[in-house]
């Protein structure tokens, strides 16, 4: 149930995704219901944990609206491994550009 409610989100192409690069994001309440809801795309981590947050909470919308396909290529190799295996199998397989392995080569 959980792979189809995240198949259900995915863009049908990574240049579908033209949220911002710079600046700040501040989300809405149905994708962060309680703590930061204020991410700076200046700040790595903070950039990644808005990522993880969209990836795991947002819909089809806000994945496009949120995320950029440049940083998500970008930090893919990292954020692969912050977020479910569901998530992170269904992103793979369905884009291929999205790297397989975290720095260093190693798989997850």
């Amino acid at each position: 149930m959980l792979r189809d409610r995240y198949r259900s989100r995915l863009p049908e192409d990574l240049q579908q995704l033209t949220g911002p690069v710079e600046g700040t994001v501040d989300l809405p309440l149905h994708i962060v219901w309680s703590g930061r809801a204020t991410y700076s795309l200046a700040r790595p981590k903070s950039r990644m944990t808005l990522y993880r947050t969209v990836l795991a909470e947002g819909l089809r919308e806000d994945l496009a609206a949120f995320l950029h396909h440049w940083l998500l290529a970008e930090q893919w190799p990292v954020l692969r491994r912050l977020v479910s295996p569901y998530i992170r199998e269904l992103w793979e397989c369905a884009f291929s550009e999205l790297p397989r392995t975290a720095p260093g080569g190693t798989t997850a």
